[in-house]
């Protein structure tokens, strides 16, 4: 017994080993090599994988105008780590399981953590202020999955990649979904995903919660932290309201990805809430050469239809409907646009978005409208009639020969949104610098700085003074993939 058990580790160690993960830029852990198929159950879980993660994240932020109990400096940090099972696939069945955890190791104080920004996401804020918990567990990802030749399915908990759906893993837990999910390849260069989910468990969430249902139990003193509490979740689409219109939140999705013609890539995406709202998004690349540059022009259209959601909780995301032409109604729209310019070693970007002056639309699920055209770190830029530009300039150090393993990214963002809306905020221009780093096979560090220039005198329709939105924002994270 004892030398099976000395084998078994043995083995384990091994497989610990491997490089069978690698970190990308965005926060994603890339699954470099995954679990083969074996001819019996018993084989199934022997041969499976297990891919390891230990983090640390530390976030300042500094406000330009402080305001006691509600915007203040404050800073955060967190020990975390992820250990991620899969199995390997007998008759094409599969099976995996994500269990992650974060720690906070800065002492928030549970009278201040409504006011924090940066770094919120290391623990769960409901949690902390009801029982003292500053550590966050959950079981991110537990499915079952079948493969064949031309599609897989799955069901249970795992993370969703989608135009407006996203794991944004770049604080300490991901983004995940409690549903059904099918990928298929069976069209010629086409890549189809659809998708019905059921729940969600945000990045500051012990548990699984509504999709697009914002906590109002007037029992509870916290109840807007217990639900779908995205800083970009319509607040006005209360819990209470949707059970009292018989809404149950769910979501649908269907996207495509077509690459039947050179050089072109065109995505589709519909998203729908039924009863509440939809949404739909067409998106085209064209990539060709000059010289030795590659550019890219993108354009990006997207339609938001009403199907109930206006008449609930209004045209703004925060409930505020002074200014808007049809303060009951959910119906906008948004053209982006960008051009690329890049070779092996470096990319510069210019980007473009406009969001009709209808309403604002709604994303609370980490998948952002504006995301790779002229969405900045921290940002929500797609309130009504908003206008944003984006200058971006990514650098391979690593390419150049200058520092092996090493990224550089710079982002610099003009957003104009609606000064006559209450429920907007005041006009910010935004620079961002990151650096991305292997320090060695499995150890990786990232630096992040975000400093936000706004408008501090800005003046709504109804007279009141807009809050000053400038801040400076630093944040270090290392990760040992094992």
């Amino acid at each position: 017994m004892t030398k099976k058990i000395l084998l078994s580790l043995v083995a384990l160690s091994a497989t610990l080993v491997a490089e069978k993960a690698v970190l990308k830029a965005n926060g994603i852990v890339e699954l470099k090599e995954t679990p083969k198929s074996v001819d019996n159950i018993g084989d199934m879980f022997t041969e499976g994988m297990w891919y390891g993660r230990i983090r640390f994240n530390s976030f300042y932020y500094t406000p330009e105008t402080e305001k006691a109990g509600k915007n203040e400096e404050h800073s955060a940090a967190a020990l975390g780590a992820s250990l991620i099972y899969k199995s390997a696939y007998y008759n094409g069945f599969g099976m995996t399981f994500g269990l992650y955890g974060s720690q906070d190791i800065s002492g928030i104080d549970a009278a201040d953590v409504g006011f924090y920004k940066a770094g919120k996401d290391i623990l769960s804020r409901y949690d902390l202020v009801n029982d003292g918990s500053r550590a966050l567990v959950a079981i991110t990802q537990a499915y079952i999955e079948y493969k064949h030749d031309l599609f897989t399915i799955k069901g249970g908990r795992f993370l969703s990649e989608t135009m407006l759906t996203a794991s944004n893993d770049t604080k300490m837990i991901p983004n995940a979904f409690e549903g059904f999910s099918l990928e298929s390849k069976a069209l010629s260069d086409t890549d189809i995903k659809i998708e019905y989910l059921l729940r969600q468990k945000l990045r500051d969430h012990s548990e699984f919660h509504h999709l697009l249902a914002y906590g109002d139990d007037p029992a509870d003193t916290h109840a807007s932290w217990t639900e779908n509490d995205d800083s970009a979740m319509h607040q006005g689409l209360t819990l209470s309201k949707l059970e009292a219109a018989g809404i149950d939140d769910q979501l649908i999705i269907f996207q495509a990805t077509n690459k039947s013609i050179d050089n072109l890539k065109i995505t589709a995406n519909y998203t729908a809430v039924p009863d509440l709202f939809s949404t739909a998004i067409i998106e085209a690349q064209y990539d060709f050469k000059v010289g030795g540059y590659k550019i890219s022009p993108a354009m990006r259209y997207l339609q938001q239809f009403d199907d109930g959601a206006g008449a609930i909780g209004g045209a703004n995301l925060k409930g505020k409907t002074f200014g808007y032409s049809d303060p009951a109604s959910v119906d906008g729209s948004m053209f982006a646009a960008r051009v690329e310019l890049s070779n092996d070693i470096y990319k510069f970007a210019l980007g473009y978005s406009k969001i009709s002056d209808d309403a604002d639309l709604i994303a609370p699920w980490r998948g952002f409208p504006t995301g790779g055209y002229t969405r900045a770190m921290a940002q929500y830029n797609w309130y009504a009639n908003t206008e944003s530009y984006m200058a971006s300039f990514d650098y391979d150090l690593g390419k150049a020969g200058i520092w092996s393993g090493t990224k550089l990214s710079f982002k610099y963002a003009i957003q104009d949104f609606d000064d006559e809306k209450v429920g907007v905020q005041a006009d910010s221009d935004i620079f961002t610098a990151d650096l991305n780093t292997k320090l060695t096979k499995d150890l990786y560090l990232k630096l992040r700085l975000g400093i936000n220039s706004g408008s501090d005198d800005t003046v709504a329709g109804d007279g009141s003074t807009k809050s000053d939105p400038s801040y400076k924002e630093f944040r270090v994270e290392l990760n040992y993939l094992f």
